[in-house]
């Protein structure tokens, strides 16, 4: 899965920001922490879920499964406004 191409992934110090063009069927703008962040850079070419939730535990100390639900609601969000491809 990556992030479309109709979506334009922004940090902004502590924030992150998701935008989509006019093609993206979407409308609206998407606002996050540095998490989300993370995650929208991770997007920013084809992986996985699962790499995605690896990478984040190199970078964050977090109790245990924190990270991986909250990798699975940024997912969840992105897939329901589609944001994401695969």
């Amino acid at each position: 899965m990556r992030l479309k191409r109709e979506f334009i992934a922004h940090e902004a110090g502590a924030e992150a920001v998701l935008v989509p063009t006019a093609d993206a069927g979407f409308s609206g703008v998407v606002r996050g922490n540095g998490t989300l962040g993370a995650i929208l850079g991770l997007l920013g070419e084809d992986t996985t879920e699962r790499d995605v939730v690896a990478a984040l535990r190199e970078r964050f100390d977090a109790p245990a499964g924190a990270i991986e639900r909250d990798v699975a609601r940024a997912l969840g969000e992105l897939r329901r406004i589609g944001a994401l491809d695969g």
